[in-house]
């Protein structure tokens, strides 16, 4: 058996203390604890520090970071034996991260990712994750009532009808579409009308209630590309904090190589040969640019180009 494919935001080092955080005195005492970490998030954006030429998640004792922050903190986990949280900041204040927690920046996520080894990037997406799921639950969507955090920022509360509220994931099914029928292999890329000129991608839509992940494939490509699925192969998973979807990443075989764009999704379409797609991801095709690095995107595009999907 292969070893599974590691994506970016996935690789966390944290021990998430996922059945302790559920006491409240147990979560009280790590808070209390002087060991206690924090690393920033400023509407999203992590605040980051550069050490030997290597950018990182900048951290600080929680309790300082506390007196800056505008939410509960979330508990991210245990990292080398002392908890660690995530503070929201709020963009008036970003300016005394300066004082706080020394010289650095706050990117966007996205440009965050390519610049954070694998372990930062993973904590830092689950506080967005995290935070922005409290931002859009602050009230039960059962009575309306205002709820509140518990189990150290995992879970919201209603006092009013007793209801739990646990962080959504959204899947999404992103694939490869792939014809095998020609000459030689040939991959499917797409591109929306937003994007960058030249920026394609793999096929992605979100899953829908009563759909396996084989049906939501097949849905989504004959929605997007007109293209009907014969088999589907599993590669690898992603978490992606924009805002907390679970990027589920397939190859896909189809019948034909007749590919329709449905234009109130994509612009264009395009099919790919596997030298074709190398180039590509060496930034050398004359006509595409490839998905981000730290996109799951790019991982199946490499993985079927190399021969190994």
């Amino acid at each position: 058996m292969s070893a599974p494919v590691v994506t970016a935001f996935s690789a966390s080092p944290l021990d998430r203390g996922g059945d302790s955080r559920n006491d409240p005195d147990w979560m009280a005492a790590r808070t209390a604890d002087p060991a206690a970490l924090s690393l920033a998030m400023i509407d999203g954006r992590p605040r980051l520090e550069t050490t030997g030429g290597q950018d990182r998640l900048a951290w600080a004792p929680l309790s300082r970071l506390l007196l800056l922050s505008d939410a509960d903190p979330v508990f991210l986990g245990f990292w080398k034996e002392a908890p660690v949280f995530a503070c929201s900041v709020p963009e008036a204040r970003a300016a005394e991260l300066e004082t706080l927690m020394g010289p650095g920046d706050q990117p966007d996520m996205r440009a965050a990712a390519a610049r954070l080894p694998m372990g930062d990037l993973a904590m830092a997406g689950a506080a967005k994750g995290l935070f922005d799921w409290h931002g859009r639950n602050r009230f039960c969507p059962g009575c309306g009532q205002e709820t509140q955090v518990a189990s150290g920022g995992w879970r919201r509360t209603c006092a009013t009808c007793a209801v739990e509220h646990y962080p959504r994931v959204d899947p999404v099914c992103i694939m490869l579409p792939v014809f095998s029928g020609g000459s030689e292999p040939i991959c499917l890329l797409g591109r929306q009308a937003a994007w960058p000129a030249g920026r394609m991608s793999a096929l992605a839509g979100f899953m829908e209630p009563g759909e396996s992940l084989e049906e939501s494939c097949a849905r989504e490509v004959k929605e997007e590309a007109g293209l009907t699925v014969t088999t589907v192969r599993y590669l690898a998973s992603q978490p992606w904090p924009f805002p907390h979807q679970l990027m589920i990443g397939l190859i896909a075989e189809v019948t034909d190589d007749k590919a329709q764009p449905d234009l109130t999704e994509l612009e264009a379409v395009a099919w790919l040969t596997r030298a074709e797609a190398r180039a590509v991801l060496a930034g050398r095709h004359p006509d595409i640019l490839a998905p981000f690095p730290f996109a799951i995107a790019h991982t199946l595009l490499r993985a079927w180009a190399d021969g190994e999907a």
